[in-house]
């Protein structure tokens, strides 16, 4: 009956024993996603932790000691202990720390740190100083170590199978309890006999060593929070920089704005540069500062994300994301968030808005097109049919036709179905004559679509009918052909020279009545010197709405 058995001394033990273990598991999960000297730094302090938990809660557990003779410590021995504990725990992490680790490694893992919390235990035991003799009995001992090993082995398998907190408690709840069982089952072992020293050497006071151990418990707590702290801030911080990300804090009751040195750069500012809330919104434009004021006015009365992208004046935009913190009451606190600069992802956005748009309108463009086109060759095919004695003959002009609407369409497609030179279309017509056969006078005019393929057309059916019957069937006649625009009217000349003499049709055929629908104004003379016709068309641009927007 050597030990005092009030429940005060278990259970503070307890709280140190497994206060300690969930600090010290805690480091080494962290130490787990680490690598080389960053990993040893982060088992260091697990291991400092668990020896310090193991070391104090032995000595909270010795305060209630009493052999019935004054008790002191050797301070030596003592420390020694300490650093056996540490030391210990220290290559327990180590061996079972690894990534994948086999089932001996964890149970290496566990021997050595349930050695080193039973060799701690009898090292501090022997750091006693008193009259009377302490022995132990050997079973009790045994005991002892293996009640150390079998909760450092289940503690170090627990917390290596999961990383969640519960985990986490259950193991360190283990240890705690384990450490505290190993402590009382090797108190079991202690005989006290008279025997020792006659006059017992100064040593150190347990009174001392219960202020030392609450000193140790508080640096353990520092040690702990500090440690975690710069491990999640410097987390946080890479994070941050990894995203182009900066970060910023609203204290609500005292209107102050805190950004962080990237979210400062982001809105313009030097690191040292001052800077207050209400800089902010001669940054912005007025319509990101009404959103902005809106965005504050939800979060602050109504606790809403704060979710809004503000578009600076000098081009750039910032997506500004937060949540709202509130006390008890309900109040609103702080409003903690990101900044982070989206323009490429803007742009990026507009430009495929844009795309998205001139797709379709190029369809519907294609479609009106297509439309058209056929319209055109059905109209073509209905009145040559009309107009042909046998099948050949229809095949034959049939044919030319669909040529020359096709050439027009070349031209076009060459200029991305935006424009065409006039005189490239008379050139597509009459590429095969010699530039004294026929002559093209006029201005630089860039006709439209629609102005480009009815030009075509009639220039077709007025070439065709000058190789057949005017001037080009003639080696030595010519056709001379005259522009001019005025407003928004093109005047065409057509003059032929030299050739057969000319008389009036009896009748209208296909070409004059496809001129006469096409052109606005039209008068066809034939005089015995050659065939002339003045035609007027409306000149204009058939765009497809947005393209002009787009193009600037």
């Amino acid at each position: 009956m050597h030990h005092d058995h009030q429940l005060i001394y278990p259970l503070l033990s307890g709280v140190v024993a497994v206060f300690g273990s969930w600090t010290a598991l805690d480091l080494f999960r962290r130490a787990r996603s680490h690598d080389g000297r960053s990993r040893v730094q982060w088992i260091g302090l697990s291991a400092i932790a668990m020896g310090v938990s193991i070391w104090s809660m032995h000595f909270v557990a010795m305060l209630g000691f009493n052999p019935g003779v004054p008790v002191s410590y050797d301070p030596v021995r003592t420390l020694a202990s300490l650093a056996l504990a540490m030391a210990g725990t220290a290559l327990a992490f180590l061996f079972s720390g690894r990534a994948g680790a086999r089932l001996t490694r964890q149970l290496g893992g566990g021997l050595l740190m349930g050695l080193s919390i039973g060799g701690m235990h009898y090292l501090g035991m022997s750091a006693i100083r008193s009259t009377v003799r302490l022995s132990y009995e050997p079973g009790w001992v045994a005991a002892s170590v293996a009640v150390a090993f079998l909760a450092s082995f289940a503690a170090l398998a627990a917390v290596r199978r999961n990383a969640r907190v519960r985990w986490q408690a259950g193991a360190a709840l283990v240890l705690g309890v384990g450490v505290v069982a190993m402590h009382y089952t090797a108190m079991a072992a202690v005989r006290l006999a008279p025997g020792g020293d006659a006059a017992v050497a100064p040593g150190v006071p347990p009174l001392w060593f219960a202020f030392a151990v609450a000193g140790l418990t508080l640096l353990l707590l520092l040690l702990a929070l500090g440690a975690s702290l710069m491990d999640q801030r410097q987390v946080l911080s890479m994070a941050l920089r990894a995203g182009r990300m900066g970060y910023w804090e609203m204290d609500i009751p005292r209107h102050r704005l805190a950004l962080s040195e990237q979210g400062r750069g982001l809105l313009g500012f030097a690191p040292d540069e001052t800077f207050d809330q209400s800089l902010v919104p001669a940054l912005l434009t007025a319509e990101s500062n009404a959103r902005r004021e809106a965005a504050l006015h939800r979060s602050i009365h109504h606790g809403d994300d704060y979710e809004v992208d503000y578009e600076l004046l000098d081009g750039r935009w910032l997506e500004v994301r937060g949540l709202m913190t509130q006390d008890g009451a309900g109040r609103p606190l702080r409003l903690v968030g990101t900044i982070q600069d989206v323009t490429a992802h803007r742009i990026a956005f507009q430009a495929l808005a844009r795309s998205e748009a001139r797709q379709r309108i190029l369809i519907n463009e294609l479609n009106h097109r297509v439309k058209n086109t056929l319209a055109t060759v059905l109209s073509i095919a209905t009145l040559t049919a009309r107009r042909s004695n046998d099948v050949q003959a229809f095949a034959a002009a049939f044919q030319a036709r669909l040529l020359s609407l096709s050439a027009t369409h070349n031209l076009l497609t060459a200029q991305g179905w935006q424009q065409a030179d006039l005189r490239d279309v008379f050139r597509a017509e009459f590429g095969h004559y010699n530039d004294d056969q026929v002559v093209l006078s006029g201005p630089d005019v860039w006709l439209g679509p629609e102005n480009v393929l009815t030009l075509g057309l009639i220039a077709h059916e007025l070439a065709t009918n000058a190789a057949k019957y005017g001037a080009l069937s003639l080696p030595e006649g010519r056709v001379e052909i005259c522009w001019r625009v005025e407003a928004d009217a093109l005047h065409l000349q057509w003059r032929e020279h030299d050739g057969p003499p000319v008389r009036s049709p009896e009748r209208r055929g296909f070409g004059s009545r496809l001129i006469t629908s096409s052109a606005s104004a039209s008068d066809f003379r034939y005089p015995e010197t050659g065939f002339e016709a003045d035609l007027t068309l409306r000149l204009f641009e058939r765009r497809a709405e947005g393209l002009e927007d787009e193009a600037g």
